[in-house]
């Protein structure tokens, strides 16, 4: 019986350990994404991520998306060429949700 302890012991600690996992642990939320994609991105880049203004990365062709997350977290709070920065306007988690969403444009 001392196996069956064991694993309610673990099952209780994994529980545990989730709920205390700071939001910024968490996985990027793709719908949240998508919704600040369309209020703050999609009046340059498109809708469905092909870009309205011509100097704009067209999303769906995914080369730009070929970065790790740090670094296209980081263009984004900086800003580059036409794109405003959007550090103080949008937190990392945020920005993050958006990055995610950007991964399942096609």
């Amino acid at each position: 019986m001392k196996h069956g302890n064991d694993l309610a012991r673990f099952a209780l600690a994994a529980i545990c350990a989730a709920l205390w996992v700071p939001h910024d642990a968490r996985a990027a939320d793709v719908f949240r994404g998508g919704e600040l994609y369309r209020r703050h991105c999609a009046q340059c880049h498109g809708e469905d991520g092909r870009p309205v203004m011509p100097i704009a990365p067209d999303f769906t062709r995914r080369e730009r998306l070929l970065q790790p997350d740090p670094v296209l977290l980081q263009t984004v709070r900086a800003g580059k060429g036409a794109m405003p920065g959007y550090q103080g306007l949008l937190r990392d988690r945020d920005l993050l949700d958006v990055i995610a969403f950007l991964r399942t444009l096609q």
